[in-house]
C-alpha cells in the first residue's frame, strides 16, 4: 500500500518544486566552490524514455544523485557536457527515480524533503550489535524498482555503500535480468574529497569533480546474475582489476 509520501512524489509539480529548491542550493557547491567536469552526455540523448537503469559507483549519500539530476535537467535543455547557467531548473527533467536506503532517507528533514525528488527507498541492511549486515533487496523493494522502470529512468548504486571497491550486490543483476533495461554505467570521482559522507557539507574546496556517462552496456540478459554483476562492476570501475590499478589513491578514502 502506497504511503502519502509515495503518492506525493509521483506528482510532477511537487517534484519540479523540490528540484528547483535543491538545485538552487546545490549549484554553487558543484560549479563555483568546486569544479565539475561532465563527459558522455551524448549517450543520454539517444535513450528511450523508460526502462533505463543507470548504475554508478557511490561516494556520498546525496551529492552524487543531486549532480545526476542537474545533468539530466541540463541535457533536457540541450546542453552538452556542461551545466552552464541553471535556467534549466525552471522546467527540470523529472522522469527519473533513484534507489536509496530507507534508513538514510529518514535521517533528517533535508533527506525527507529530498525523498520527494523521486527516492525509491529500500531496506538494504540491518544492524546487529552496531555492525552493518549486508542483505539483498526484499521482494517489495524489487517491485518498487520494477514499477519505476515501467515508465521512467532509475539510478542505482550496485555497491549500496560509499566505500570504494566494496563488492556489488546481486540484487542489481537480478533486476536487470527481470526487466531487461538499457543499462548505462556512470563513473564519478572527487565527491568524497569535496563533501562529507552525506554530501551536504564541504570537506574541501576547489576539488575537481567528474561524472562520466558511458555507452549502454551490451548485456546477455540470459547470462547468470554473477556474470552480469561482474560486467557492471567492471563498467563502473569498481572491479578487482580497477582496485589494483588505483590502490595508490583510494586507501585513504573513508568508508
Amino acid at each position: 500500500m502506497s504511503t502519502f509520501s509515495d503518492r506525493l512524489k509521483r506528482i510532477r509539480l511537487v517534484r519540479k518544486l523540490v528540484y528547483a529548491v535543491v538545485g538552487v542550493i546545490s549549484y554553487p557547491g558543484l560549479t563555483m566552490v568546486n569544479r565539475l567536469k561532465i563527459s558522455g552526455t551524448e549517450h543520454l540523448r539517444r535513450l528511450p524514455k523508460k526502462n533505463v537503469l543507470f548504475v554508478s559507483n557511490h561516494q556520498t549519500y546525496f551529492a552524487d544523485v543531486i549532480t545526476f539530476l542537474h545533468i539530466f535537467c541540463a541535457v533536457k535543455w540541450r546542453k552538452n557536457n556542461k551545466l552552464g547557467i541553471p535556467y534549466y531548473l525552471l522546467n527540470p527533467f523529472t522522469n527519473v527515480y533513484y534507489v536509496a536506503a530507507e534508513e538514510t532517507m529518514r535521517g533528517s528533514w533535508v533527506s525527507r524533503l529530498f525523498t520527494l525528488a523521486g527516492a525509491l527507498t529500500v531496506k538494504r541492511t540491518w544492524t546487529n550489535k552496531g555492525t552493518e549486515v549486508r542483505r539483498g533487496l526484499d521482494p517489495s523493494d524489487t517491485r518498487k524498482i520494477t514499477r519505476a522502470l515501467e515508465d521512467s529512468w532509475v539510478i542505482t548504486f550496485p555497491q549500496g555503500t560509499t566505500k570504494a571497491f566494496a563488492p556489488g550486490r546481486k540484487g542489481t543483476a537480478l533486476i536487470i535480468k527481470q526487466n531487461k533495461p538499457v543499462v548505462v554505467p556512470v563513473v564519478i570521482s572527487g565527491f568524497w574529497r569535496a563533501f562529507n559522507k552525506t554530501g551536504l557539507k564541504f570537506k574541501k574546496k576547489g576539488v575537481q569533480l567528474s561524472v562520466t556517462f558511458k555507452a549502454p552496456l551490451d548485456i546477455n540478459y540470459d547470462a547468470p546474475a554473477e556474470e552480469i554483476l561482474a560486467l557492471i562492476m567492471d563498467a563502473i570501475e569498481q572491479s578487482k582489476e580497477y582496485m589494483m590499478k588505483g590502490a595508490h589513491h583510494w586507501k585513504s578514502q573513508p568508508a
